[in-house]
């Protein structure tokens, strides 16, 4: 793996004349299951769809957009891991593979083109899934916060990524996949920071970027689901139990500002990311949550917008991927609650 990723060193940043600030502009800006009635009528805020699965709560959109940035995040983060699915060594052949919060199912669908001799199941509390799936594939509409009901030690292979915001309880989470693996099967948690970092000093306390993460953060504790969760991750896949636990650590950059051409691509599409629907980061946890008035969230998403465009400002996120193992001699179900 390239050390200019996997590396908490500073990014390498790129000269720019001033007239390739324009660079970041506008080009940029540019089911196997049966659904009941009552899941296919999503909720509507100023708009945005969001899903209605048993009263579960969620802060993102499921509609296209919302969709689309899925699909980004898969491509930019696929890019992050030098084009694989995952890094836990779970061997050539596994049997039997659980995604969870599977989203639009992009990661589940293309695990099971790859490996063919598994069968893989991706879960999510809202149907964004595809309808034709390799036919190894099936999705479940499913929330991972109530009682798993799959069959324990049933599992080769149980992946997490992208959830922040989503659990409440992530010991419990863990020590339900715990429960769900065979021994010696594996847990891999991919996570992001929603904290934008800056090793130069262009980021300063003025700019509406240093704001984002504490009112972002305060939204979601409000909610009972707090968006930091990667600091934890290590600890608590430890505590619940998994062993040879191993971490990466990773910067990601906002923009192609970086001199290093992998570092500059991932970027781009960092922020085409974010640009895609930087709304939807905001109109649930900001509207419903915080209580702002819509236009006061819109004229958030505007300054944040602006803010990420401007190629002098050199922010990156942090990421951390975790993954761990099922002792071999786990014999009985772990209690987690």
């Amino acid at each position: 793996m390239s050390s200019s990723v996997h590396s908490q060193e500073p990014i390498p940043v790129e000269d720019l004349d001033d007239d390739l600030d324009s660079a970041y502009g506008e080009g940029f800006a540019a089911s196997t299951a049966s659904l009941t009635d009552s899941i296919r009528e999503y909720r509507e805020i100023h708009g945005r769809t969001y899903q209605n699965y048993k009263g579960s709560e969620y802060w993102g959109p499921n509609d296209e957009r919302q969709s689309d940035q899925l699909d980004l995040v898969h491509h930019m983060l696929t890019l992050l891991l030098d084009g694989k699915l995952f890094l836990a060594p779970i061997g050539p052949a596994p049997q039997k593979v659980l995604d969870v919060g599977t989203g639009t199912g992009i990661w589940a669908m293309d695990f099971a083109d790859q490996y063919p001799s598994a069968e893989v199941i991706g879960t999510d509390i809202s149907n964004t899934m595809p309808l034709f799936v390799p036919p190894n594939c099936r999705f479940e509409l499913d929330d991972a916060e109530l009682d798993w009901t799959f069959a324990p030690s049933s599992f080769d292979f149980i992946h997490i990524r992208y959830m922040m915001g989503s659990i409440g309880d992530w010991p419990r989470l863990y020590g339900q996949a715990f429960d769900a693996l065979k021994p010696g099967g594996w847990l891999e948690h991919f996570e992001l920071s929603v904290k934008f970092d800056c090793d130069d000093g262009t980021l300063t306390e003025d700019n509406p970027l240093t704001k984002w993460a504490p009112i972002q953060t305060e939204a979601s504790e409000r909610m009972g689901k707090s968006f930091v969760v990667s600091t934890f991750t290590r600890e608590r896949m430890k505590e619940a139990g998994y062993v040879d636990v191993k971490e990466y650590k990773y910067k990601l950059p906002v923009g192609p500002w970086s001199s290093d051409k992998r570092m500059k691509e991932i970027g781009a599409w960092n922020l085409f990311f974010f640009l895609r629907d930087t709304e939807g980061f905001c109109i649930y946890l900001l509207g419903k949550v915080m209580g702002w008035e819509h236009a006061s969230v819109l004229a958030w998403v505007h300054e944040i917008s602006t803010a990420l465009k401007n190629p002098r400002v050199h922010v990156y996120y942090k990421a951390s991927l975790v993954y761990g193992r099922k002792p071999e001699a786990v014999e009985s179900i772990m209690c987690y609650d």
